[in-house]
């Protein structure tokens, strides 16, 4: 089981990362980071076991509900644009056996 500075930290990142799926250019993320973080501060100090299980599970909430459609895949990762582009097309008939 994860521990809860494990989840902050957890949904902190995919935070991030939803961010970046979201903005056009890397100095419109940086602004949306700062705030993200801010929200994430702002909440650091609560120390109520309930609380914090709402706070975690209203935030995964928010994640799914302003989850990209179309999210960023960089192009060589897999369901990237060039993932896997210039493989070898694959046989169907064996190779035939070697002759020494």
């Amino acid at each position: 089981m994860m521990s809860n500075r494990q989840a902050v930290l957890s949904l902190y990142r995919r935070s991030l990362k939803l961010a970046l799926d979201w903005a056009v250019h890397r100095s419109l993320w940086r602004g949306q980071a700062l705030y993200i973080r801010s929200l994430f501060e702002a909440n650091r100090n609560i120390t109520e076991t309930k609380k914090q299980k709402v706070l975690l599970s209203e935030a995964e909430k928010l994640l799914e509900t302003w989850k990209h459609p179309d999210p960023y895949r960089a192009p060589t990762a897999p369901g990237g644009s060039k993932y896997e582009r210039n493989l070898p097309p694959h046989s169907t008939n064996p190779p035939p056996p070697l002759k020494f």
